[in-house]
């Protein structure tokens, strides 16, 4: 079985096309408001879908981690586990790209990389950054480290679910766990659509913040291959 987790918050607008497009690849869909404030949660209940809720808003991280477990606590024949952000910045018909090499066994981790050239500059700059010091610390070559579109088979589900916590930090925090791991990894293209641009200190302050989460566990993951 096949599953797509959406983490949302304050997704109103967007929630009812996601899950309308989804439902057109025949995959099993779980909802996790994280908090939300508006009538994504009232609306979302209308759609037929796997509905979670958490009451105060944790982070995408605990949203992601909440439905996760719920799978693998009550889905027996779970398989492949989608992770992908209900605000259409990702094509959801671009799924079964990332389950492929998870179905045919060539990847137990799959995560999608950008077009940088599709991504606005002050974005790009960050990823830049964090996308060097990940590759430098863990000795990786990865084209993007920090897309939110990613994948997992039952093994890497199972190894990474009791790291997930925080919000930008959680695309780094699975792929370290999957390297810790030694699981195998593939990254595939996918689309991408930015709407709307961060505020520069804003911005700082989450570049800032992810690149301490990377360096330190770049240096930790460091200490334990030698």
């Amino acid at each position: 079985m096949e599953f797509v987790i959406l983490p949302v918050h304050n997704e109103e607008k967007n929630i009812e096309e996601v899950v309308s497009r989804l439902k057109n690849l025949n995959v099993n869909i779980v909802v996790v408001d994280d908090g939300s404030t508006d009538n994504t949660y009232e609306k979302t209940s209308k759609l037929n879908v796997i509905l979670l809720k958490h009451e105060k808003n944790k982070g995408k991280g605990e949203a992601i981690k909440t439905g996760l477990k719920h799978v693998l606590e009550n889905y027996q024949q779970a398989e492949y586990f989608v992770f992908l952000d209900a605000d259409l910045q990702y094509l959801p018909e671009e799924v079964p790209k990332i389950l492929e090499p998870l179905k045919n066994n060539e990847a137990d981790f799959v995560m999608g990389y950008r077009d940088w050239r599709k991504v606005p500059f002050r974005h790009r700059l960050g990823n830049w950054v964090w996308r060097t010091f990940f590759n430098l610390l863990f000795g990786t070559n990865f084209k993007d480290t920090n897309c939110g579109f990613m994948g997992l088979n039952l093994k890497a589900a199972k190894a990474i679910i009791d790291v997930l916590h925080g919000g930008y930090i959680i695309e780094n925090t699975i792929f370290a766990q999957v390297l810790k791991n030694k699981l195998r990894i593939k990254q595939v293209p996918v689309s991408v659509f930015y709407k709307k641009k961060s505020g520069i200190l804003r911005g700082i302050r989450v570049v800032l913040g992810v690149l301490s989460f990377i360096i330190k566990e770049g240096i930790k993951y460091r200490l334990e291959i030698f």
